[in-house]
């Protein structure tokens, strides 16, 4: 007498791989969520630091390239924050008060989340 291995039921071998494909959907969010936390902190530490540096002189619109330097950090840290939310939200999560207190966002950046620039592009996360 011979055996013959259990035959799949064509249904659960479905469910079997959309399970699967859901598994790695969740792991490439979390990833991607991952990845977007740390660019978030980089620009946030970039802008604090710069700060640091050059104190309440390096807020102004009209010092040059002080200024300017601090207008690029602002923008690249307000984009990160955007992208981050972003993925929160495609991941469920929609409290975004929760990243603005753990992060120590602060509220320059907060505003500015999400505004475009003159081009109305956005560099891709």
């Amino acid at each position: 007498m011979t055996l013959r291995p259990p035959r799949t039921n064509p249904t659960n071998s479905n469910e079997m791989r959309e399970s699967a494909l859901a598994y790695e959907i969740a792991q490439e969010q979390a990833a991607a969520l991952g990845r977007l936390g740390r660019t978030l902190e980089a620009a946030l530490a970039a802008l604090a630091q710069h700060d640091g540096r050059h104190g309440q002189a390096g807020k102004a619109q009209d010092l040059g390239p002080v200024g300017a330097m601090r207008e690029r950090l602002l923008k690249e840290a307000s984009d990160a924050l955007w992208c981050f939310i972003v993925q929160r939200e495609a991941c469920g999560l929609r409290d975004q008060r929760l990243i603005m207190r753990e992060y120590r966002v602060p509220t320059e950046v907060q505003n500015r989340m999400g505004v475009f620039g003159t081009t109305g592009q956005r560099r891709s996360a």
